[in-house]
């Protein structure tokens, strides 16, 4: 049997990798590896590792990376850590073949330990461009560490393929969290309502802010922009998830924390919704807001408007529910106002879906089950013929 070996460090990616896990779980021909790490080990983040377990998974290891605060200092010492964690896991371990999501730090520490100690990589999500986050480099470096690519759209395939990655390796197998929406059974209002312990008002937004990371110290700043714009929204229940362990999520939560408790009437926040509640909440607002690449990739397939604010996925091919605006209040306000135009959510109605139909899943089993992992070599694809050619 081919040992797969998983790794998932937030929340959020675990929900999206939750059906390849089990299905890769169910396979006669391959034994999982579950590899957990990053903020699911941390209490303040949830100890999230918990519904992992809960969900019937066994836990073969657990990486910590001894992060304890969101500096660049911080960060960069956690990745060297877990580097070492990862490498003496994939020795006791011993997995035939890496899979992981993404562009954390965290993953880079199991990616790079896994190319150190010739174990092939099999990458979902590549070829993305988010270019206010330095996701943006990790996750090309880790395109380049892979010997598999499970791309979410073509325009993210050619991609992979322009940054030198042979074409057969490449494939455009859709989103993965688009599986959840089409599978799993989603809660009603009153389920839902139940579930977060509050009433929705008349109307209900969710709101997920993260840092945007290649921007020095604007978190606060931007934070305070969107807060204020939601000031002005009235008998509308907010919904605030926690962002990731970002450098400078700190300073949000805080700003979250705080906030909540001066408006617990219609302010309600959580760590973690956990990807049920998660995607049941988007069957009952009205709009998704903030900077989180979920907007972009999962939300446009409930039909509801997504406000994407600043930079931090800059990049990105976006459908049209999606609103980019600048990280004012007064513009912030400009795209809510949009987004409640009538024209605009018929439209949207009926907008093209770009990231596929929910398949990913089995696309992505298929290839797990007949790569060759014998020859780890890689030669580099040319777009064109080159002046090497000439010598």
């Amino acid at each position: 049997m081919r040992k797969i070996a998983v790794i998932t460090g937030t929340r959020a990616e675990y929900g999206l990798l939750k059906p390849l896990i089990k299905a890769i779980d169910s396979a006669e021909n391959l034994q999982l590896q579950l590899l957990v790490t990053g903020m699911h080990l941390m209490p303040e983040f949830g100890n999230t590792y918990l519904q992992i377990v809960k969900d019937g998974f066994t836990i073969d290891a657990k990486i910590e990376d001894g992060l304890k605060g969101d500096s660049a200092l911080d960060i960069s010492k956690a990745v060297g850590q877990a580097t070492i964690g990862f490498a003496k896991t994939f020795s006791e371990l011993k997995p035939e073949l890496i899979v992981v999501l993404g562009d954390r730090s965290e993953i880079l520490a199991g990616v790079t330990a896994a190319v150190i100690s010739n174990i092939p990589v099999a990458h979902i999500h590549g070829g993305e461009t988010t270019e206010g986050a330095y996701d943006e480099f990790i996750r090309h470096a880790i395109t380049k560490m892979s010997h598999l690519h499970f791309a979410s759209c073509e325009v993210y395939r050619k991609r992979i393929i322009q940054l030198g990655e042979q074409p057969h390796t490449v494939f455009n197998v859709g989103a993965i969290g688009i599986d959840s929406i089409r599978n799993l059974q989603l809660m009603d209002k009153l389920s839902f309502e139940e579930s977060i312990f509050k009433t929705l008002d008349k109307k209900a937004v969710l709101i997920t802010f993260h840092p945007v990371t290649m921007e020095n110290s604007t978190a606060q700043v931007q934070f305070n922009e969107l807060l204020m714009a939601l000031d002005d929204l009235k008998e509308t229940t907010l919904i605030f998830t926690k962002p990731n362990s970002d450098k400078g999520g700190k300073t949000i939560i805080e700003m979250i924390d705080s906030y909540v408790e001066n408006n617990a009437e219609k302010a309600i926040s959580f760590t973690s919704l956990g990807q049920l509640r998660y995607l049941s909440a988007l069957k009952h607002v009205n709009f998704v807001i903030g900077n989180s690449s979920s907007g972009i990739l999962e939300v446009p397939y409930f039909h509801i408007p997504t406000i994407n604010i600043g930079d931090r996925q800059k990049g990105r091919v976006a459908p049209m529910s999606v609103i980019h605006c600048e990280p004012t209040a007064h513009e912030i306000l400009l795209a809510i106002s949009k987004s409640t135009n009538k024209k605009f959510l018929d439209d949207i109605r009926n907008q093209e879906l770009l990231f596929g139909n929910g398949d990913a899943t089995n696309k992505i089993l298929n290839q797990l089950i007949t790569f060759d992992n014998q020859n780890l070599k890689k030669s580099f694809y040319d777009l064109k013929p080159t002046c090497f050619e000439k010598l």
